[in-house]
């Protein structure tokens, strides 16, 4: 039984078809890379895993229980965390406040939430700027905001969608680091990402879809002289 796979998923918006017959597993303790073009489908498929949008057809299993019609909120209960592609902090409240609401998905009690929200705010390098605003941080310190938040809900598979985007090169390092710490502690990844020098050298296997299908899976040396996956990206010769 894998930790996570998909089986046959469709998700059709009227008669336009986003994502057609896909199916993929991720190991427990990999970082899996979905990648793709512009308009391929990759956040659609973020957005049916975790309940944001219903399933047309197919499933999505994890730990062997189906999610198929669960909503958001139980699914993330059940251990599964995500990102978003757009940043959107709590402006108002503060970094530690923000991380807070989100550790309260596991505890009813505030000082369980922030006692949980400390341990996660030092893991991602933000403990020294809890009493910030969230609207003045940085694009850098907004990502890493969005990993703690969705750290502090407790996943056992996390979703990054273009957590890189807008990072300069030395942040993208940063970046990185962060991620594979985060696997270190046992959490499953799966990340969607469009700067390739990151998803190559951080993921053990790559799912490459185009129009919401596959057309490439296996190691990142495999799927980068795929090509499929070449002409995908850079049209044919």
């Amino acid at each position: 039984m894998a930790f996570f796979e998909t089986q046959r998923l469709t998700k059709a918006f009227g008669g336009l078809i986003a994502v057609s017959d896909l199916s993929f597993k991720v190991e427990k303790g990999e970082i899996f890379g979905l990648i793709g073009p512009n308009g391929s489908g990759k956040t659609t498929v973020f957005n049916l895993i975790n309940g944001y949008y219903p399933i047309t057809s197919g499933s999505i299993l994890f730990e062997g229980a189906k999610l198929n019609g669960l909503p958001t909120w139980k699914i993330c209960k059940l251990g599964i965390g995500r990102t978003f592609q757009i940043v959107k902090p709590l402006r108002r409240m503060t970094v530690l406040e923000n991380v807070i609401a989100s550790a309260f998905n596991h505890t009813s009690h505030m000082a369980e939430a922030r006692e949980k929200a400390l341990e996660v705010m030092k893991f991602c390098e933000l403990d020294r700027k809890g009493d910030y605003p969230a609207k003045g941080l940085t694009i850098g310190d907004r990502k890493r905001l969005e990993i703690a938040r969705a750290l502090a809900t407790g996943p056992k598979l996390l979703l990054l969608d273009e957590t890189m985007a807008g990072l300069t090169p030395q942040e993208q390092l940063q970046g990185v680091e962060l991620i594979r710490k985060i696997r270190d502690t046992g959490i499953t990844i799966v990340i969607v990402e469009h700067i390739m020098h990151v998803i190559m050298n951080i993921c053990d296997r790559i799912l490459c879809i185009n129009y919401g299908q596959e057309i490439a899976k296996g190691t990142p040396v495999e799927v980068a002289n795929n090509k499929a996956v070449i002409e995908a990206y850079l049209g044919k010769e």
